[in-house]
């Protein structure tokens, strides 16, 4: 069976059509997209879907991706895929030194997204490379502003003074930078011994204070309590004085009332003298084993006896 020209020419063309079809034929991904150039100039951007290029005229832009698989193992990618979901850009420990000259090691992970596929691709030569070294750069900015005391307490101020100037730059590349946080600080062994030895003083010192106020406050419910006792004290003896000198009164009352006609108010005053007198030698008696009267005595005793004699020879009135 000969093969005829005509039959070599349709082959021909059906297999470059293939080609044509499988170099012209790009299937982008969902939250993807492709830069395609032609003859070297910017076209158009590829939306998610089947896309057909004309092949050999246009070609898509490749893009720097760079991916973290571990700790210590980063790979840097060229491809011509932009991924537009966030991504995280977790860029290694770095010195930096704060306001007072301390040395610290600082940590931190980066979340951004491609927002211009064109921009990502044209405004900037390695985005990735860009955003990490611009990241380094701020971050030592902002903490060469701050002393080592504050630092610890202002990390949320770093993240958002990082994100403002991440994004202003962002901006430019295409890039919406949606959060900076600052994952570990560390710095020298001195400093930490340094700051241990501060903070227990500083609980001491709290400590002391709390104790010193407690003091301060039980004396003064003490002396609050004190001042409370002696003042029921004077009342109890103020209340105590008048109920004794209301029954004294009494007393003088009804025995001269009993007596009006022979006796006189001072004679019944020195009578409950008296008796007020020999109530109290008892407990004279229990403070020794001698007792000295004064010389006044006698004549308190001889006033008890005849007021006594007086008032038993007083007539005594029965009611009917």
């Amino acid at each position: 069976m000969q093969i005829t020209m005509g039959t070599l020419i349709i082959v021909a063309l059906a297999v470059l059509a293939v080609i044509v079809v499988i170099r012209g034929l790009k299937i982008v991904q969902q939250s993807e997209s492709m830069v395609i150039e032609r003859l070297g100039e910017y076209h158009r951007t590829l939306s998610p879907g089947i896309n057909f290029i004309v092949p050999f005229i246009d070609q898509p832009r490749a893009i720097t991706r760079k991916r973290v698989l571990g700790e210590q193992m980063t790979i840097i990618e060229h491809t011509t895929l932009i991924d537009m979901r966030e991504a995280l850009l977790d860029f290694p420990a770095q010195s930096a030194v704060t306001k007072d000259n301390v040395t610290v090691t600082v940590n931190g992970a980066l979340y951004y997204q491609i927002i211009d596929p064109r921009q990502a691709v044209y405004a900037v030569d390695n985005l990735v490379q860009a955003i990490e070294v611009l990241a380094k750069t701020s971050l030592r900015n902002e903490i060469g502003k701050m002393d080592l005391d504050t630092l610890f307490e202002s990390r949320d101020q770093i993240n958002s003074a990082l994100e403002v100037v991440l994004d202003a730059a962002g901006n430019k590349w295409g890039v919406k930078v949606t959060r900076v946080e600052i994952q570990d600080i560390a710095f020298p062994r001195e400093v930490e011994d340094a700051m241990r030895q501060q903070m227990i003083a500083e609980r001491e010192k709290r400590a002391q204070i709390l104790r010193a106020e407690g003091h301060r406050e039980a004396a003064i419910r003490e002396a609050e309590g004190d001042k409370e006792a002696a003042i029921l004290r004077a009342e109890g003896e103020r209340e105590s004085a008048v109920l004794r000198a209301s029954g004294q009164q009494e007393a003088i009352d009804l025995i001269l009332k009993a007596g009006s006609d022979r006796l006189q108010p001072r004679d019944v005053v020195a009578y409950l003298i008296a008796l007020e007198y020999m109530e109290t030698l008892p407990n004279i008696a229990k403070d020794g084993e001698r007792v000295f009267l004064p010389y006044e005595a006698s004549s308190l005793m001889a006033s008890v006896g005849s007021m006594s004699d007086l008032l038993g020879k007083l007539p005594v009135t029965k009611s009917a």
